[in-house]
């Protein structure tokens, strides 16, 4: 899909959108947390939702609500919601929107955390069904009469296996479900998520769209597809008048407000001004990672290479179809037997050992044994992750540096073992 995000966009949506006062081209952090009314007849229509207004910021504020207009302008969404966290946005959203009976399909590929927290949702008799959404097929053959969402990552972290989005988004269609994408790992300069029929996108703010790894943040976005009249969960005080927002409004009132996961005020502020840099850095992140992985896959200490970006991945021609000929800036490899994977890892000098990604820093970390340790060795071996397989989320650095550093270190670990 063609880059539909333009630099100009992110740089002046702020000031177009929101027109903050005074001049200002950036809408201000707001910390008041309650909102005074002249009259209350106002108060009250505000608390009704008669009105467009605030009344405590745990629900909304000036700069949550300047924020959510810039990512749904980005996606070309009905509206959006952001919350403290990507996980707070996640969970918001199912307790919001599902119930005990319910069935969803999901990713058997999912982050860790995410896959944590389906399987918390059996505890609320929700039942979950994990399949390979690499291909359609597997989704439709999990899909049940009460089947009412499948929810899957664009492209999987770390081992990078990409989501069939065409093919699951036809499924969906037919059988009436909502179809979730979370997009952290290709935001909105990388993926047109509407385009392919997409119901809602979630992702992590604090990754990419924030970008330098000193505030938190998540986002969801109805892209205006589903037809709520047809989702029987929604509860009739929520059903307003335009039913294009009735899904929103519910996960706005259960979600946010009930459940409080709210993004502060100066937390917002920052990320609008990391949007303003998102094409440039994804540009340059996987420009580098595109070079670091073909690197990497010629290196004889290298057994295998997990990137999008090669022609030898799986998926590599739906990945060049889906994601605007860009693949991303999250890699995976595997050493050869010889090699002691943490030998490795702590003779980088420059690349940082370190959980996280999105950074503009190149980071690394051992998957197995930290980010996915909870999950077991069964459920790893499910999603194709080695028990000796390194992530590398890639930054903006000058790529021979980074080729440099990956150099000395697989010497320094080749040494160690000789």
């Amino acid at each position: 899909m063609s880059n539909r995000v333009k630099t100009t966009q992110l740089v002046h949506g702020d000031r177009r959108l929101n027109k903050p006062q005074n001049g200002a081209v950036h809408e201000p952090s707001n910390n008041s947390v309650l909102f005074e009314f002249d009259d209350v007849s106002e108060l009250e229509a505000v608390f009704q939702g008669k009105q467009a207004g605030h009344v405590y910021s745990r629900s909304s504020s000036g700069s949550a609500v300047a924020l959510q207009n810039m990512l749904s302008d980005l996606e070309g969404g009905a509206g959006a919601v952001v919350f403290s966290t990507g996980m707070a946005a996640i969970s918001a959203m199912m307790f919001s929107l599902l119930k005990a009976g319910d069935h969803i399909v999901v990713s058997q590929f999912l982050f860790g955390n995410t896959r944590s927290f389906m399987q918390t949702l059996g505890n609320f008799d929700i039942d979950v069904s994990f399949v390979d959404v690499t291909q359609a097929n597997n989704v439709q053959n999990a899909m049940q009469d009460n089947t009412k969402m499948v929810f899957c990552e664009s492209i999987a972290n770390p081992v990078t296996q990409v989501a069939d989005l065409s093919g699951i988004s036809e499924v969906c269609a037919q059988n009436e479900a909502l179809f979730v994408i979370d997009n952290t790992m290709t935001p909105a300069s990388m993926l047109d998520a509407k385009s392919f029929g997409a119901s809602i996108v979630v992702s992590s703010l604090t990754k990419y769209i924030g970008g330098h790894g000193n505030v938190l943040g998540g986002v969801l976005v109805d892209l205006g597809n589903f037809d709520w009249c047809c989702f029987d969960n929604i509860s009739d005080i929520y059903k307003v008048s335009n039913t294009a927002q009735w899904g929103l409004t519910q996960i706005r009132k259960r979600g946010l407000r009930d459940m409080g996961g709210t993004l502060a005020p100066q937390s917002c502020h920052q990320l609008s001004v990391g949007l303003e840099t998102l094409n440039m850095r994804m540009h340059k992140t996987c420009s580098n990672a595109l070079a670091l992985a073909q690197f990497c896959e010629a290196q004889n200490a290298i057994k295998r290479v997990h990137y999008p970006g090669l022609s030898n991945h799986p998926h590599h021609e739906r990945a060049r179809e889906q994601f605007s000929e860009q693949y991303g800036g999250i890699l995976s490899i595997e050493l050869m037997d010889r090699i002691d994977m943490r030998a490795f890892i702590n003779a980088m000098s420059l690349i940082i050992c370190s959980t996280h990604l999105g950074d503009t820093r190149t980071l690394i970390l051992p998957a197995a044994t930290t980010i996915f340790h909870e999950n077991g060795p069964q459920q790893r071996a499910a999603m194709g992750i080695d028990d000796m397989l390194i992530r590398i989320s890639v930054g903006i650095e000058d790529i021979e540096d980074l080729l440099g550093d990956i150099t000395q270190a697989l010497n320094i670990a080749e040494s160690q073992d000789s």
